[in-house]
Order: structure tokens, then C-alpha cells, then sequence
């Protein structure tokens, strides 16, 4: 039978964050976790948005958090681990797709800011509450066509909002695999696991045409999406698998389980070569920590 989400073992007595949950594939995690009996904290840019997502959702506090911003990340990052001193679950779900060309106040491009370096420092940062816990990063399917571009990580040489993109959700990968090796030479039962949505209707496709107000790109991207894809309850499928399905091993990557894993029920997957790459993954992650100031493992 495939799995749905009412195969999720009971969560009962386990803390969940999950970021950027106030709508799309986080809200329907968070929600999922909640239904299972997760102490589910919602960390999310929208305070006010995050209160409504808490009461439907069932999840039981907010935490403010803007990937975007470093300082945002390690305001969260205070909170949660003055509140909440283990962390069982971290879905690293919150990100940005194909936005127009953007610096944070960091100096970031604002893709490589909000879907790589916010997660790498905000799981960094909690690290102490996170040594028995299971870290769930979402990347996607584009991570194939993805190339990391260490000469030119913020796009400044030249900007192209999917390439940038691409970029970010191998980058995803690449740290996933990179904090499973970590972790376990240091010992610690941290497992590290990605998933993809495959292709879900969420309000993430249209954010970036609505950034540079092109209605008929945005209208376009839209009804594609709905026309091909699936509810965004199906496409968290995948990321509560990762987050709670018993034995799973660091570096599993579990994506939708139809053609061309753009739909259906979550099974393993298997990520790109560039994605095992642990050359680059090191590279990657020593860069990350001089960009972000956050060292770890």
C-alpha cells in the first residue's frame, strides 16, 4: 500500500521545528507532525501569518526566523535553544525559487541566502540540540541541472534566476550528505536525510514572477503547476517520510515515487553524482562557514 501520512508513527513526546510553515509543503508538514502528537514550533519571516498556521495547524508555538538575514537565523536560533533544549526534528523546508536578482544585507544573492546559507547556519547554530535528532533538508529534482559556482557563489558576474536555483538545491544535497559524514565521525546520532516534492502546487512558483511584477510569466507558471502537479498536502509526503519513518539511514533521499518522480507516493530516490561529490560537499561547507561565521562538526 503506499504511504500516506496516516503511516506516521506517533510523535508523541518529540519536539519538530519546522521552517518557512505558514503555507505550501511546510504548513502540511508541520500540520502532519502536529495530528501525530510532535510539539511542533513553527519558524517563520511572518509572525502574524505563523499565529494563524499555529491554530490551524495544531503546532504549538512561533518562533520568528528570515533565512534571508543572518541575524534573523541567530536571533531564532536563541530562542529556540532557550525554549526548546532538544530538538528531535528540524525540516529545513523554507526557500525561494527563481526570484529576480537580489543582495540580503549580508551581501548574499538572495537564493544562495535563503535556501542554502540560512539552513547551514540556523542547523549549525542549534547543533547542541540536535545530537539524537533527525534533520530533514528539502531540496528538488532541479538540483540535476544544478552546478555549484565557487568563483561566484552571489551571481555577480552574471544572474540567471533558475541556474541560481539549481544551484542552491544541489547545494542542498551536498550539505545533507556532507552533515550525515560529519555527524557521524563525531559520533553523534544526528541523522541527516533530504527529500523533494516533486512537482507540487504551492504558492513558491509564483513568488519570484510576482517579485519583478510579470503578471503573465506569473499567471503562465501558475496554471502549469496546477495543471501538472500535485496538492501540496501530496507533495510534504516526502519530507514527513524522512522525518519519521523508523530506520531510515543518514544521506536517504526520498522523493515522489512517479514519473519521473514528479508525483505520487514518497519512495527512495537517488541523487546526482554532483551531489556525492564530497570534494565539492567539503569545499562547500568550509566556504559556508567563513561566509556565515557558523562552525560546526
Amino acid at each position: 500500500m503506499p504511504w500516506t501520512a496516516a503511516d506516521i508513527p506517533s510523535q508523541d513526546g518529540r519536539i519538530a521545528v519546522v521552517t518557512g510553515a505558514t503555507s505550501g509543503l511546510g504548513y502540511h508538514t508541520a500540520r502532519a507532525l502536529a495530528h501525530a502528537g510532535a510539539e511542533v514550533v513553527l519558524a517563520v519571516r511572518d509572525s502574524e501569518r505563523g499565529e494563524r498556521a499555529r491554530e490551524e495547524t495544531g503546532a504549538a508555538a512561533v518562533v520568528r526566523l528570515d533565512l534571508a538575514e543572518q541575524a534573523s537565523v541567530r536571533a531564532a536560533a536563541e530562542e529556540l535553544l532557550a525554549r526548546w533544549p532538544r530538538i528531535d526534528i528540524l525540516v529545513n523546508n523554507a526557500g525561494v525559487m527563481a526570484t529576480p536578482y537580489r543582495l540580503t544585507p549580508d551581501g548574499f544573492e538572495l537564493q544562495m541566502a535563503t535556501n542554502h546559507f540560512g539552513p547551514f547556519a540556523l542547523t549549525g547554530l542549534l547543533i547542541e540540540a540536535l545530537h539524537d535528532a533527525r534533520v530533514v533538508t528539502v531540496s528538488s529534482g532541479m538540483h540535476r541541472s544544478g552546478k555549484i559556482a565557487f568563483d561566484d557563489l552571489q551571481s555577480e558576474r552574471g544572474y540567471h534566476r533558475w541556474h541560481a536555483y539549481s544551484q542552491t538545491k544541489l547545494a542542498n544535497l551536498l550539505f545533507t550528505f556532507e552533515l550525515g559524514r560529519r555527524a557521524a565521525a563525531a559520533g553523534l546520532s544526528l541523522m541527516s536525510v533530504a527529500a523533494h516534492p516533486g512537482i507540487a502546487r504551492t504558492n513558491l512558483q509564483a513568488a519570484g514572477p510576482g517579485m519583478d511584477g510579470n503578471r503573465l510569466r506569473q499567471a503562465l507558471i501558475v496554471g502549469g503547476t496546477h495543471l501538472i502537479g500535485q496538492s501540496d498536502a501530496k507533495g510534504a509526503l516526502p519530507s514527513l517520510y524522512a522525518a519519521t519513518v523508523p530506520d531510515l539511514q543518514s544521506g536517504t533521499y526520498v522523493g515522489p515515487n512517479g514519473l519521473f518522480e514528479g508525483r505520487g507516493h514518497p519512495k527512495l530516490v537517488t541523487a546526482s553524482k554532483a551531489a556525492h561529490d564530497e570534494a565539492d560537499a567539503r569545499r562547500l561547507w568550509e566556504v559556508s562557514e567563513e561566509l556565515t561565521g557558523v562552525s560546526y562538526l
